[in-house]
């Protein structure tokens, strides 16, 4: 059987791309100031995470606008979310092997 620890993706390994994913997760979309104030960043940092996982594949963005004002919003894509649930099961595998 496979050590869970191979099945971790390096992509997740920061909290702020943990807290990014789990926010897709659950939000068909959001937007970058819900991001920022949701995970406690600054907008470099937050944008530079966002920009690996968009290179990654992990997620989509959409930029619009409302009015006059710029939107920019983020989804999970399919793979993603399957690479994201994949890392949340060995995280899990892990915990219970440890018991």
């Amino acid at each position: 059987m496979k050590n869970p620890i191979e099945n971790l993706n390096k992509a997740f390994d920061s909290r702020v791309r943990l807290g990014i994913m789990s926010a897709l997760m659950v939000n068909a979309e959001i937007n970058f100031n819900q991001l920022k104030e949701l995970i406690q960043v600054t907008d470099g940092n937050l944008a530079s995470h966002l920009k690996a996982l968009e290179e990654s594949g992990f997620i989509k963005v959409n930029k619009g606008f409302i009015g006059r004002k710029t939107n920019t919003t983020y989804a999970a894509t399919k793979a993603g979310e399957k690479a994201f649930r994949m890392h949340l099961d060995a995280l899990e595998q892990m915990i219970r092997s440890a018991k």
